[in-house]
């Protein structure tokens, strides 16, 4: 289903066009990133959040080429003092080569597990990607098994990465936007197989 070449770059376009999410910039920007390298895989997603009186749009366009991870994110900004009748857009793009990969999660959400049935779309996806970019740390008190005990144990947690984390569901997206994101993880974490750090 991840397909190769020119195809897929048009269908990418396409996608960002049926966002309807400044196709124009998101496209560009996308594509500037890319560069000339043929695309494996891609998704494209669409957010929309409500912050007190505003409607905020956000798109996160990921690709996968042959040597690495590319994700776009444009983010709508309302107008500023200067400017308070002119809204703006921030777009922001990343690459990262794809030995840097060190995590591809992809957790399901289905209902009714018992009578599950193989291949069926789960209701919603949670795609988190990590390269070492972002480290979150969670730390906690320490403790012993003596409830008597006052001492100090110092602090106990996990340091997890943390650079990308995308949920698609079937409500909010619609069951195709699903299945690319099962399609792209699974595209991702092929390539990263056998892919250790180079020297």
């Amino acid at each position: 289903m991840a397909k190769t070449g020119t195809t897929t770059t048009q269908d990418l376009r396409s996608a960002i066009e049926r966002s309807g999410y400044y196709p124009a910039l998101v496209s560009e920007a996308v594509e500037s990133a890319v560069g000339p390298e043929p695309i494996s895989s891609y998704l494209v997603h669409q957010e929309t959040t409500f912050d007190s009186n505003e409607v905020r749009r956000h798109v996160t366009v990921l690709v996968l080429t042959p040597t690495r991870f590319v994700v776009s994110h444009t983010d709508e900004q309302s107008g500023d003092a200067g400017s308070p009748a002119v809204p703006f857009a921030t777009t922001s793009t990343e690459s990262v080569r794809l030995d840097r990969i060190g995590s591809v999660v992809l957790s399901r959400m289905v209902a009714n597990p018992e009578t599950y049935t193989p291949g069926t779309l789960p209701r919603e996806v949670v795609l988190t990607i990590g390269w070492g970019a972002v480290q979150r740390l969670d730390l906690e008190p320490a403790g012993c098994s003596d409830p008597n005990c006052d001492a100090d144990h110092g602090y106990t947690g996990s340091a997890t990465a943390d650079d990308l984390s995308l949920r698609v569901s079937e409500a909010g997206d619609g069951p195709e936007t699903v299945a690319q994101a099962l399609v792209f993880a699974r595209a991702l974490s092929d390539a990263t197989i056998d892919n250790g750090p180079r020297a």
